[in-house]
């Protein structure tokens, strides 16, 4: 505001380029801190060594997902970028595209050190396997796995699987390789949803430990989210997308009310079971129909 009026009549030229130059750099601000918080995301979510990016990146400052989760869309796409790339190098070739799929599952699994398989599989045990919801919760974090866990598991992986395969039968290598790309947005984005929806499960758990995303970060989050869906906007019709989107949005929805309803609230696992779901739905749904 000073730079407007502390003038005199001889450098009426300079606020605007002093304008100029402030709103450039507070562009290049934005971007800097959304590329650090992208690198945050991704160092959470997944074992690449992803050097700092740039000046507003910490790699060893713990995760502030008040504000960082807004870059969990972008973090999907770079997680899953070589499974995807995996899968669409080996589309061209002649190998069945079951075997192409599971080699890009396997990769995606070995990316993220089967982070969000992991909470898939305790909270199949939890929910299924305790009769309240301190047990549950006990369960929960429990590092073995028990009998619902391991069938969730099983389940999962070989729809995911069958998924995919029927992703790269149905459509060209790369744009198989886009909605492959478009499903990991989507589904963290979800994630991030119902984090800023549902109550805690527990103060002290990962999913409270490093803060819960607000409402300003899910709308940021919303945004970045929309062009990375434009692969399936040009690619499928209007029925599969919806359908899509709508499974997916379903399942969002039913995992965070079952979540409240079993243990009070959501939790680190209960956010990865989430993630996991939240794509095979999308999958499943944009299958279903031409």
């Amino acid at each position: 505001m000073g730079t407007e009026t502390d003038q005199n009549p001889n450098s009426q030229a300079k606020p605007d380029s002093i304008r100029q130059t402030n709103g450039h750099g507070a562009t290049l601000s934005g971007f800097s801190g959304l590329a650090a918080d992208t690198a945050a995301c991704v160092r959470f979510f997944s074992r690449l060594p992803l050097p700092k990016v740039n000046s507003a990146d910490d790699p060893t400052a713990p995760p502030k997902f008040d504000r960082i989760a807004r870059a969990a869309p972008l973090a999907g796409v770079t997680v899953a970028l070589p499974a995807a790339a995996l899968g669409m190098v080996l589309a061209y070739t002649h190998l069945p595209s079951f075997a192409v799929a599971t080699l890009a599952v396997a990769l995606l699994a070995a990316t993220t050190g089967a982070l969000h398989e992991d909470g898939l599989s305790d909270v199949a045990d939890g929910f299924f396997g305790g009769a309240t919801r301190e047990k549950r919760l006990e369960i929960m974090k429990d590092s073995r796995i028990g009998a619902f866990g391991a069938l969730a598991l099983t389940v999962s992986t070989l729809l995911r699987i069958s998924l995919l395969a029927a992703l790269w039968q149905r459509f060209s290598p790369a744009d198989a390789a886009l909605l492959f790309l478009t499903s990991e947005a989507l589904s963290r984005t979800l994630l991030v949803w119902q984090w800023t929806q549902r109550p805690l499960a527990r103060p002290e758990g990962l999913a409270a430990r490093f803060g819960k995303p607000t409402s300003r970060t899910l709308r940021e989050a919303l945004f970045l989210t929309l062009p990375l869906m434009i692969p399936a906007v040009l690619l499928l019709s209007f029925p599969a997308l919806a359908l899509g989107i709508a499974v997916a949005l379903g399942a969002a929805y039913g995992i965070g009310r079952l979540a409240v309803e079993k243990v009070g609230g959501v939790t680190g696992d209960v956010l990865g079971a989430l993630q996991q779901i939240c794509g095979l739905g999308f999958l499943a749904g944009m299958l279903m129909v031409p």
